[in-house]
């Protein structure tokens, strides 16, 4: 046995993490897109979703008090909970009781 240090043999090289910090990144730069664009997407049919649930509401409201009612009064008697979509669109009640989303 000589007196020098041994060196250890099992480590990664730096060009080794250089390569797999690039693989990561490359991937990273692919998934993100896409997440963001489905996020979109998840938000609209999350709101196609609570305007189907208001809508049911609106007419329980018109079954008990023979009213179409207004989002204020859908609130006050605690049939929904939010006056927003998911998306942050508020939801407005039409005259004939059609449920859509502002300035749609």
């Amino acid at each position: 046995m000589r007196g020098g240090v041994t060196m250890n043999q099992k480590g990664f090289t730096l060009i080794e993490m250089l390569i797999v910090m690039m693989v990561i990144s490359v991937l990273l730069l692919i998934a993100i897109p896409n997440i963001t664009k489905h996020n979109s997407m998840i938000n609209s049919k999350g709101c196609e979703a609570f305007l189907n649930t208001v809508q049911a509401q609106v007419k329980a409201y018109e079954m008990e008090h023979n009213k179409i009612p207004t989002v204020q009064e859908l609130l006050a008697g605690r049939y929904i909970k939010s006056d927003k979509c998911p998306n942050g669109h508020a939801i407005q009640i039409s005259t004939n009781g059609d449920v859509s989303e502002s300035g749609s």
